[in-house]
């Protein structure tokens, strides 16, 4: 773990630009994989099919967290993250620094360490560190049958997407309505 430099770009982490690009490269492959190339066109009902290849392969999201770095792992990840990218307009890919140590974690480690954010993720260029989205993430809380509180949990990925980059302004267009 380094600490990144005074004028690090999220955006041009040279581990990140490798990443992406074999995931550019592998994506067509990948899709063969899971179920044919014309069936991920980053629409809605290609989340609903890779949702459900993800509920058939795992039971657990430690089981995702255990598989991170398999292909179809990493595939799935470059896949929600791309999709937010095409339907968002501006948003970028990056790697960001851990938000309470300013550290910059190892790319990808075969070991996860639970403290440290060490995925890519996307979002608004310039946003602040918290404020992005992290694919691997939501791979994993498809599979959270409850939240903190013990409540059911039963979200879908379109939902989760949708809701990422729109539901905070309707949140808001709706609130000033009612005022």
């Amino acid at each position: 773990m380094t600490t990144p430099p005074a004028r690090y770009d999220a955006t041009r982490h040279p581990d990140l630009l490798v990443w992406l690009a074999e995931r550019r490269d592998a994506f067509e492959s990948w899709a063969r994989d899971a179920g044919g190339v014309d069936r991920f066109d980053f629409s809605d009902a290609s989340l609903d099919a890779l949702e459900n290849l993800v509920k058939e392969r795992f039971a657990a999201p430690e089981e995702i967290t255990a598989q991170r770095r398999s292909p179809f792992v990493q595939g799935a990840v470059w896949y929600i993250g791309e999709t937010l990218c095409r339907r968002r307009a501006g948003w970028v890919w990056s790697f960001e620094p851990d938000v309470d140590f300013g550290l910059l974690p190892v790319f990808y480690p075969a070991v996860p360490d639970p403290a440290l954010l060490d995925t890519p993720c996307v979002g608004a260029p310039g946003a602040e560190p918290g404020e992005h989205w992290y694919p691997l993430n939501t791979l994993r809380r498809l599979l959270t049958t409850e939240d903190e509180f013990g409540d059911p949990v039963d979200e879908r990925l379109v939902g989760m997407v949708d809701g990422w980059y729109e539901g905070d302004d309707e949140e808001e267009d709706r609130a000033d309505d009612e005022a």
